[in-house]
């Protein structure tokens, strides 16, 4: 039987983020609670005129090694771990001039703050915290009579909680707060295990550990009868994640997957070349363009689905103006994420109630190296972010006749956008926009027709007599097994292929490009997503 916990009489508070702690701590003394504490947080507490009583007076030991060694001492654990109301426990306590710390405050070393801003190996070692994890476990443990508290965030919860309970808690509230602070300290030891690997260039360590904050609860998950929430890593990519909302109701789960699907996308064509826009629905680009202006690109990228487009994403890569915004609030468009927008750009968005208009500041850099994780019945699959650029590609000419400038800028187009479609993907394009897609098909045949159907479909609605992959190149991100799907995408009109190679029919797929005078490219590179 758990005994009560009886009023909190003795606190330790160690805490980096000092955020609300002096009125939170002024609060604890008035209710005449002893303050205990260590270093910069003691001074931060004693400067503010209350009474504090040092770790050091408590260990008999003063900090050590500059201040690695503090709190790692018995009359600190022993105060957290001993149970109370266990007559053993009781006399050793009381035999080693052990007495109770009934409330522990402690937020930990910043290593994740430390290690997002690039500084330097030794700076991120030493921002390592040891003591702090190690109470915080032996506090949350203990949560039968300790209250534990790792966020500032909770400290006006446990002063109503202590009120209610007559300088107390109740043992659900404390129970809460352990799980809490187990968490935390798992999610901060996966980012220094995580950080450890990525130095080692560790694709694949012995144990791999992930965790994060909670950005927020959603509403629900990919369907309603799902729950669903959004959790933040240490990872400072610009994107959804990190993004500020300026209008709008919550994001769903959907529209979050969609937006990371849209910037990610985007990105690809930086933010010091032409203007580029992607609008996405259910993860897959329904259109995307480069253009003179944001309106330029967003009208092409536009053209290429404008039914799909209905209730889509739209990603750009730059500042939104006033004439771009006109332009996108003419359908209706769930969210649009850009790097900045306008003030005259947000007033326009801001007639639409429901459209999110989100801002990252910048473009995540589409080089970077990253960590993609998805979870499979009883387990986790992990791999590398695909960071491969065509741009940084050995580009091979495998056909009699080799590709235009024009025809090879517009393949190097059309492999970027395929990058970010479901396999099998196929994407044609020309003069720097899409013009038909083929997403998600089991055969890639198939992905080639659909795409060029929705291309022929596009075209009709626009009033165009010829149909729109008439001149277009086509890009497969992954190689074409037979050749029959180079040749419905000649049938449709494409001049030029760019694909990964590498297919046992290779020399019959060139055959057949040769014989329908289309140039081709191979990347070595495939790009299948799942």
């Amino acid at each position: 039987m758990t005994p009560a916990q009886p009023k909190i009489r003795r606190a330790l508070i160690s805490v980096s983020n000092k955020s609300g702690l002096v009125e939170f701590a002024s609060r604890l003394a008035k209710a005449g609670v002893v303050l205990l504490s260590t270093g910069g947080t003691a001074a931060a507490l004693t400067e503010a005129g209350l009474i504090v009583t040092d770790v050091a007076e408590v260990t008999g030991l003063p900090e050590m090694m500059d201040g690695r060694v503090k709190t790692l001492h018995p009359k600190v654990h022993g105060a957290l771990l001993y149970i109370r109301g266990n007559g053993e426990h009781e006399h050793q306590a009381q035999a080693h001039g052990i007495e109770a710390i009934d409330l522990l405050v402690v937020n930990l070393y910043p290593f994740e703050e430390t290690m997002a801003s690039g500084a330097g190996y030794d700076e991120c070692i030493e921002n390592i915290d040891i003591g702090g994890p190690a109470m915080i476990r032996a506090a949350a443990k203990n949560h039968a009579s300790v209250t534990v508290v790792v966020d500032p965030d909770d400290y006006a919860r446990v002063l109503d909680e202590m009120s209610a309970c007559h300088g107390s808690t109740s043992l659900p509230f404390r129970t809460h707060l352990a799980a809490k602070a187990f968490a935390r300290t798992a999610a901060y030891d996966s980012g220094i295990s995580n950080y450890f690997a990525a130095k080692l260039q560790d694709a694949a360590p012995d144990w791999r550990a992930f965790g994060g904050r909670l950005g927020a609860r959603l509403r629900y998950g990919e369907n309603p009868h799902q729950t669903a929430a959004v959790y933040l890593t240490p990872e400072r990519r610009p994107g959804i994640a990190t993004a500020e909302q300026h209008q709008g109701k919550e994001l769903s789960y959907n529209n979050l997957n969609d937006t990371d699907a849209a910037f990610e996308l985007v990105a690809e064509f930086g933010d010091g070349a032409e203007p580029a826009v992607a609008i996405i629905k259910h993860a897959n680009p329904c259109g995307v363009a480069t253009g003179k202006s944001l309106k330029d690109a967003y009208l092409r990228a536009l053209a290429c689905d404008p039914q799909s487009a209905f209730g889509g994403i739209i990603a750009v890569n730059r500042a939104i103006d006033a004439e771009a915004a006109e332009e996108m609030t003419k359908i209706f468009t769930e969210v649009v994420i850009a790097p900045s927008a306008s003030p005259e750009a947000r007033a326009i968005f801001a007639r639409k109630k429901n459209l999110r208009l989100l801002t990252t500041g910048t473009l995540p850099d589409p080089r970077a190296a990253g960590v993609l994780v998805r979870s499979i019945a009883g387990g986790l699959l992990v791999q590398s972010r695909d960071n491969s650029l065509v741009g940084d590609l050995e580009l091979k000419v495998v056909s009699e006749r080799a590709p235009t400038a024009a025809e090879l800028a517009d393949l190097k187009f059309a492999f970027t956008v395929a990058k970010h479609v479901k396999s099998n993907a196929i994407v044609y394009a020309k003069n720097g926009a899409t013009v038909g897609i083929g997403a998600g098909q089991m055969s890639r045949v198939d992905s080639v027709r659909i795409a060029a159907w929705k291309a022929e479909e596009a075209g009709k609605a626009a009033g165009q007599t010829l149909a729109l992959t008439q001149g277009a190149v086509v890009a497969s991100d992954a190689f074409f097994p037979f050749a029959d799907g180079l040749i419905a995408a000649a049938d449709a009109g494409a001049t030029a292929v760019i694909q990964p190679g590498g297919s046992v029919k290779d020399d019959e797929v060139i055959a057949a490009a040769n014989a329908r005078g289309l140039a081709m490219i191979f990347t070595g590179v495939r790009h299948f997503r799942h």
